[in-house]
């Protein structure tokens, strides 16, 4: 068979899924790549937020940066630096310790180059998702995936029960997808982690998924924090806050106001989860959640004025806390051509999750010389 008549889904379209199915496209394989959301990213995605006087801010809510160091990767990021996709950000990071309140090993946390997409983070997942033999569905959930075994292909159906067609191949490299964690979220079972039929081998696996949560507090400020003199850092003994980010700091954005992003710690989030379970958080819960990192952040003293923004996000699946194909990259079933990719395979961060996404597709490529 032909490549070009080899059709493959991809389902997700974080970084994970844009890399694979880019790399699938340039091999000649033909995708259609889905994504419940309105628009591409997951852990790159970039939120905007409008003040009450109608100012448009924009927020890199999820990973603020990322770094290589995979020979692999890095050509992969060296090409989208050279198309103008990402950045490095060049500024100083460090620590600031709750104990002493002051800031310690400025410019020693993190040795290798930080990058991030410019404009925003999620820009990446918007280019590869673009790319010539991809097309990209957004504000498609699927709600039904069934493998025909006659025809030997895979067959999705949409959430509202459309048919969304047949493919020779299939990658999930949404967690949600393939986690039990979804059905205490929104009382649905996971499209592939429950079916034990489905995918027999992989089951196992699929159905262990943890992950550590957090909370984002996405804040705006009239003038620059002169005070702080680093523009992203972790916190050292405190309950409540792991990191800070200067996220107007970032190459190509916009300085007309300081935006900062508040990371808490796990324990944070999973205390406040626990009391309020897992369903979508409340304005009410979120609210709370907002003043009480921005006042751990005013603890600090480095805050002179308040900001005339905040709000906070949460990040149900921030982490994962396993990583459950670290030799193998992805989760790969070749009677049925499914790959399963994500930062929850080889390790919990974006060029974890690009390494995934890269092994995945070249599971499929190799697959389409065997029909």
């Amino acid at each position: 068979m032909s490549s070009t008549s080899f059709k493959v889904a991809v389902l997700g379209s974080g970084i994970s899924g844009a890399v694979c199915a880019s790399t699938l496209a340039r091999n000649g394989v033909s995708v259609t790549l889905f994504e419940s959301a309105r628009g591409p990213g997951g852990r790159m995605s970039q939120r905007r937020e409008k003040t009450e006087d109608g100012k448009e801010l924009h927020f890199d809510h999820g990973a603020p940066f990322f770094s290589v160091g995979k020979s692999e990767v890095l050509r992969l990021v060296e090409e989208w630096e050279s198309r103008g996709l990402v950045a490095e950000w060049n500024e100083k990071f460090g620590f600031f310790d709750f104990h002493t309140h002051k800031f310690k090993n400025i410019e020693q946390e993190g040795l290798s180059k930080r990058y991030v997409g410019v404009p925003g983070m999620n820009a990446i997942c918007k280019s590869l998702g673009s790319e010539n033999g991809v097309e990209s569905k957004f504000g498609v959930g699927i709600g039904r995936i069934e493998w025909l075994h006659d025809e030997k292909e895979w067959s999705l159906t949409g959430v509202n029960g459309q048919n969304l067609g047949q493919f020779k191949g299939l990658v999930a490299s949404d967690k949600n997808i393939v986690s039990p964690r979804i059905t205490q979220v929104t009382g649905r079972l996971p499209l592939l982690g429950m079916d034990t039929n489905l995918v027999p081998e992989l089951s196992e696996k699929l159905l262990n998924l943890p992950v550590k949560p957090c909370f984002i507090v996405m804040l705006a400020f009239a003038e620059p924090l002169s005070t702080i003199p680093v523009k992203a850092f972790s916190f050292e003994n405190s309950k409540v806050l792991s990191r800070a980010y200067c996220d107007s700091s970032k190459p190509s954005r916009s300085t007309a106001s300081e935006r900062w992003v508040l990371h808490s710690t796990p324990e944070y989030a999973e205390d406040v989860i626990a009391q309020t379970g897992l369903k979508k958080p409340s304005d009410i819960t979120l609210n709370k959640v907002a003043e009480q990192l921005l006042q751990e952040f005013q603890s600090t003293g480095l805050i002179k004025s308040p900001p005339f923004f905040k709000k906070a996000h949460r990040w149900g699946s921030a982490f994962p806390a396993a990583s459950i194909a670290p030799e193998e990259k992805c989760l790969w079933d070749r009677s049925k051509r499914l790959a399963v990719c994500g930062d929850f395979c080889v390790s919990p961060n974006v060029e974890g999750a690009i390494d995934s996404g890269l092994a995945a597709a070249l599971k499929l490529r190799d697959s389409v010389s065997s029909l």
